[in-house]
């Protein structure tokens, strides 16, 4: 067998040499972030937009660089096994509702306060400012790394036992809360009968009648389902819904500088985008769920809302501190 000449041997060699550097490099470049959340995976569900636009914003910063595979709807479980994840190392992302944050910090629970931000403008400015940067600080020794404020929109109160206007038209009303100690005292002042229970469980709860409603955002309304199986949505306003998106410290620690500053890039113009986005839907889905079938209810004003809730104002600031309760203040007072 003639051998082949050694100019063409030193091509063929060079060759298969690019191939396997090019091949390992793409392997070894590609890191995977497993992102989760505990929502549908739609395109009107704040949760989902803002992992999607993560992506997007990802893969511009560093093309190739990161793989991003998404576990939507409690595939990872609730909110606190996906912080758990994270902490342990086990989840590399997630997209988790501010509320739940108040478990590892009792000063995120400043984001909870009710009917604290007269509109979207007043809790970008807390939260892109040093009060949120403040936040995000504190949870760095939670084994957790803060990426950026997103967000759900305002919540609201859905039931099916009467439309709520005013404060005591929540008598009695059986409301599944979020787990969360301020949740229920804020409920309680209202007069209304508040049952914490995790995300997992509320539809069927509310399908079945074991609580009468929730208080939930727009966009979580309808991308699951809730106008199906609730009758009234009355307009309420009375808290704003942060979506931290969150990175467990040690995934962002196996990061060169380099590609921890793509993530952050990426975080923050993916929120950019995804608050406009949530912004936008906002008044397209309040016509969808009428078109569901659910009663829509305004409220011009929530004045007695707010004087029934200011004795939770005095009981809580101590626990989130009185110094970060004073600084978001001054920045929402008309």
């Amino acid at each position: 067998m003639t051998s082949l000449p050694r100019s063409v041997k030193t091509l063929m060699t060079a060759a298969i040499l690019a191939t396997t550097l090019a091949a390992a490099s793409v392997t070894q470049a590609a890191t995977v972030i497993r992102l989760g959340w505990t929502t549908a995976d739609s395109e009107v569900d704040p949760y989902a937009i803002a992992a999607h636009y993560f992506q997007e914003e990802l893969e511009a910063a560093a093309p190739g660089q990161f793989e991003i595979k998404f576990f939507p709807n409690n595939q990872l479980g609730n909110d606190t096994d996906m912080l758990q994840g994270m902490q342990f190392g086990t989840l590399d992302a997630g997209v988790i509702t501010g509320t739940q944050l108040g478990t590892l910090d009792k000063s995120f629970q400043l984001l909870d306060l009710p009917f604290l931000f007269k509109d979207r403008a007043q809790a970008h400015e807390v939260l892109d400012g040093e009060v949120g940067q403040e936040l995000f600080a504190r949870l760095e020794k939670q084994g957790l790394i803060g990426l950026g404020f997103g967000e759900a929109g305002f919540r609201h109160v859905i039931n099916n036992k009467r439309e709520v206007l005013e404060p005591g038209d929540l008598q009695g009303v059986k409301l599944r809360v979020q787990p969360s100690d301020l949740f229920i005292a804020s409920f309680r002042a209202l007069g209304a009968n508040p049952v914490p229970m995790a995300w997992s469980d509320a539809y069927m709860a509310v399908q079945q009648g074991t609580v009468d409603g929730l208080e939930i955002p727009l966009a979580v309304i309808y991308a699951n389902k809730y106008a199906d199986v609730v009758k009234y949505l009355s307009l309420t306003n009375h808290t704003y819904n942060a979506l931290p998106l969150l990175m467990s410290k040690q995934a962002f620690s196996r990061l060169s500088s380099e590609q921890q500053e793509a993530v952050r890039t990426a975080a923050r113009k993916a929120i950019e985008r995804q608050r406009a986005e949530v912004a936008k839907n906002e008044q397209a889905l309040i016509e969808k769920i009428k078109a569901k079938g659910m009663a829509v209810t305004e409220i011009a004003d929530t004045g007695a809302f707010r004087d029934e809730v200011r004795p939770v104002y005095e009981e809580y600031r101590p626990r989130i501190g009185e110094d970060l309760v004073d600084r978001a203040m001054e920045l929402v007072t008309e």
